[in-house]
């Protein structure tokens, strides 16, 4: 059995003989930064599509490469359904009994079957469960369900939220991702909505537009309160009236409206944050497989959830380096709806862009599908590898065969449609066409067998018991700034739909509520005062009171030559009363903030203030306080870095090591795909001159055995010639019989030199193919060497801590800072922030 674990390729199957109709020893080897050009693969039901991708998956799961994979159909998440033991015991729990009912057999019997069929499987194709086991050690696998929380739910929540900076400085950028969102959103409202004709998208472009460009977040609550109310009186030339009169607008945003208030649409509302980032590797660093089941949604929710996800990962791309490695894999099974060729649904426009933009940041986009004659042939012109299985149509072959043609022209390639033609006549279960730009001609080949089990669709309470218990959001809150302040990477100081809050105001904390007095005026007028924006609705019988607390924010400069660091941090702290009083050492105390809070410049009419401690009443303790704020700043704030001893780099300011370790992990697969080519240039010389010669020793050695084999034949001929004269001439030896004697003597003499000579041109073979042998464990021992070189796991990281430079930090702002809190009838108090 060959070795197929080479460092930076997939292992898919084995080259396949269309005349013979069998596979060979050969194996198929594909090189993962090829998948940076893109590949789309092609077949129709039984023609084991879904067994290539999956082990493509498989493969780079293997290789730490992460994927988002959307499955619009529910059997992708298979994946999960890795047994390393393959025991009847781990197949049991998800075979399918109707199945088993049908083979007349026990669900048991069936189980142990299908445990078998995988260990019988896998074992032809060089494969056990060490390396089932290797994958689920690796990569990190996970099944998200947007508006279902059968797996983990994915919330839309922070869709519409202002993108990064580097987007919003690209104009193209930001209008493409505007018009994206307008059109998945309208289509969820079941709004066909031309971008250039439609009002309705126009109006909900312009107000995204409005708002992210001034770095203001968006959600659907604000959306229909801004559709009623738009901040600007024209669009284009005209008044808003004219264009898009009141009536009409207060019937759209109606129509939100009901939208948002739909049971069924709450279940959007819950769950982890689209974080592509989290959703590609865990904080530690361990990539993830994120297998996105859309199968529940209609067809509605599909597009506008595809739509918005294709949005974040191209506003993720954007902000990753580039390369030449495969850094990402985004998969989306049966693409038929999402790229069509003549129609332009919402989804179209970010694939079209991925396809075109991706492959500069390592990011792999592979698309499958039954239906070619579905598909935007010119934009899949851009995709390098092409996949082809059993078609169904002539029609589907023509399709695809225009496809293949001008993604070979657009990369300069050689294209034989006469011979790719017949080639595709012949394809038959599990075997495929791979036609790779990159490679100097297509192969045929058939796919390896799965490590994963492929029983089908999952159901609603099998993808449940795939999920673990309790599952807590790695991604936590997406970091957000403090107003006025920079982007933290902290945890927050609450959260504010955590119930485990709410608390009995007369018991758990008592606070003194002044109902006579304006707090506010007692503060010295030097001060600075703060007032938080509620964000929870009141109900009749509640009450709005505000708590008070001391807000700081420190601006710090942090500079290390070494480390390449020259940054400033701005560090927001909270200093909360206990007891209704300041502690003592206020600063030690005090919180780190990182909530988005959102500042009012006066409270609501008819708040009331709890009783403001004696403390914030005197103008000289604001003074100590800026005093004490700075000194803590230089004593207690670090900023911490991570040092890899290895490569001598360090990490980005407030980048975590999980972070650091995926970054390091990019440029480790860089230099590897590098040192690897050198390597491969290095053999391949050494490999070319052992064939060479191989080919010459082959060529002897049957010359030899062909020349001994005549000989030995002319000798045996001789010999029994001069024997049968002996015996039947006459009695007297003439001496014509001597000399045929003596002929045949030397026949012999002959015959055993070119058995010498076959024997030597044979060991001249062994040897050299000896050779070729020990040349092929160097190559392999140098690759697996420089794996394990370039390995981040074996990889030394060192924290250090920064101090400030205590002359540049400044104080700026303090501020005595008003948090609302809700008290309803029965005096439950919660955080109305």
């Amino acid at each position: 059995m060959q070795d197929f674990e080479k460092l930076g390729q997939f292992y898919l199957g084995r080259e396949f003989d269309q005349a013979t109709r069998e596979k060979t020893e050969n194996l198929v080897l594909y090189d993962s930064r090829d998948l940076c050009t893109h590949a789309v693969v092609v077949g129709m039901t039984g023609s084991g599509k879904t067994g290539l991708c999956i082990g493509l998956l498989e493969e780079a799961g293997i290789d730490r490469i992460p994927a988002i994979v959307i499955d619009p159909k529910g059997d992708i998440a298979n994946l999960l359904l890795t047994f390393p033991n393959l025991s009847a015991e781990e197949f049991r729990p998800w075979i399918d009994e109707g199945q088993a009912a049908r083979a007349g057999v026990t669900p048991d019997v069936f189980a142990a079957q299908e445990a078998e069929k995988w260990r019988a499987g896998l074992a032809k194709w060089g494969q056990d469960g060490t390396r089932i086991r290797q994958l689920r050690e690796t990569v990190e696998m996970r099944v998200y369900t947007p508006g279902s929380s059968a797996g983990r739910p994915l919330t839309i929540l922070n869709s519409f939220a202002a993108p990064d900076e580097s987007v919003l400085r690209d104009s193209e950028a930001l209008l493409d991702r505007i018009g994206s969102a307008t059109s998945g959103l309208l289509a969820l409202l079941g709004i066909d909505a031309d971008p250039i004709r439609s009002r309705e998208h126009i109006l909900i472009s312009k107000l995204l537009e409005n708002a992210w460009t001034q770095a203001r977040d968006m959600d659907l609550g604000k959306l229909i309160g801004e559709i009623q109310t738009p901040p600007f009186d024209r669009v284009g030339i005209m008044e808003m009236e004219a264009f898009f009169p009141q009536k009409n607008r207060q019937e759209l945003a109606m129509t939100m409206n009901n939208l948002l208030a739909s049971p069924t649409f709450a279940s959007w509302l819950v769950g982890e944050p689209m974080d592509i980032k989290r959703m590609l590797h865990t904080p530690e660093g361990k990539p993830v497989i994120s297998i996105v089941s859309i199968a529940h949604l209609s067809d509605q929710e599909r597009m506008f959830f595809v739509t918005i996800l294709l949005n974040e990962v191209l506003t993720w791309m954007r902000g990753q380096a580039g390369t030449s490695s495969l850094r990402a894999i985004l998969y989306m099974d049966e693409v038929f709806g999402y790229f069509p060729p003549t129609a332009n649904p919402p989804s179209k426009k970010p694939m079209l862009t991925l396809l075109k933009q991706a492959r500069a940041f390592g990011l792999g986009c592979v698309l499958a599908t039954q239906n070619p004659v579905d598909l935007d042939y010119k934009g899949l012109s851009n995709a390098g590898t092409w996949f082809l299985g059993r078609l169904q149509t002539e029609r589907d072959k023509a399709r695809v065969l225009e496809g293949l043609e001008g993604a070979s022209n657009q990369a300069g390639a050689k294209f034989d449609r006469g011979k790719m033609e017949e080639t595709l006549a012949g394809l038959g279960s599990r075997v495929f066409l791979m036609n790779n730009v990159n490679e100097d001609q297509p192969v045929v080949f058939e796919t390896r067998w799965a490590m994963s089990y492929l029983r089908g669709p999952l159901t609603r309470n099998q993808l449940q018991q795939l999920m673990p218990k309790n599952v807590v959001s790695e991604t936590g809150v997406p970091t957000i700034p403090v107003a006025g302040g920079q982007p933290q990477p902290t945890s927050l100081v609450e959260n504010r739909s955590d119930t485990s809050r709410r608390e009995r105001d007369d018991t758990s904390r008592p606070v003194k509520i002044a109902t006579t007095t304006d707090q506010r005026h007692l503060i010295p007028a030097e001060a600075k005062q703060l007032f938080v924006e509620p964000s929870k609705r009141l109900y009749s019988g509640d009450r709005l009171v505000y708590r008070p607390q001391l807000l700081g924010r420190g601006r710090l400069h942090f500079v290390n030559a070494a480390a390449n660091v020259d940054s400033w941090e701005d560090r927001t702290l909270l200093a909360t009363l206990s007891g209704g009083e300041l502690p003592n050492e206020i600063w030690n105390e005090a919180k780190p903030v990182t909530q988005r809070l959102v500042w009012d410049q006066e409270p609501p009419p008819g708040s009331e203030f709890a009783t403001l401690p004696v403390d914030f009443q005197k103008a000289k303790n604001f003074k100590t306080w800026e005093k004490e704020l700075k000194e803590f700043l230089y004593r207690e704030q670090k900023l911490e870095v991570w040092k890899c001893v290895d490569l001598k780099k360090f990490s980005e300011p407030n980048e975590s090591l999980g972070d650091f370790k995926v970054r390091l992990e990019q440029l480790v697969s860089e230099k590897r795909d590098l040192e690897t080519e050198k390597l491969r240039k290095t053999y391949s010389e050494k490999f070319t001159t052992l064939r060479s010669q191989i080919r010459t020793a082959e060529s002897r050695s049957e010359r030899e055995e062909s020349q001994f084999r005549s000989t030995r034949m002319n000798s045996v001929l001789s010999v029994g010639s001069t024997l049968m004269g002996a015996l039947l001439g006459r009695k007297t030896v003439s001496a014509a019989s001597s000399r045929r004697a003596s002929a045949s003597v030397r026949s012999l003499d002959r015959s055993s030199r070119e058995k010498s000579e076959m024997d030597r041109a044979q060991h001249s073979l062994d040897d050299l193919q000896v050779k070729f042998e020990d040349l092929d464990h160097q190559f392999n021992d140098a690759i697996t060497k420089l794996g394990q070189k370039l390995s981040v796991d074996n990889l030394q990281f060192e924290d250090q801590a920064l101090t400030p430079r205590k002359s540049d930090i400044s104080v700026e702002e303090l501020a005595v800072c008003w948090f609302p809190w809700k008290i309803d009838s029965s005096g439950i108090s919660e955080p109305a922030y």
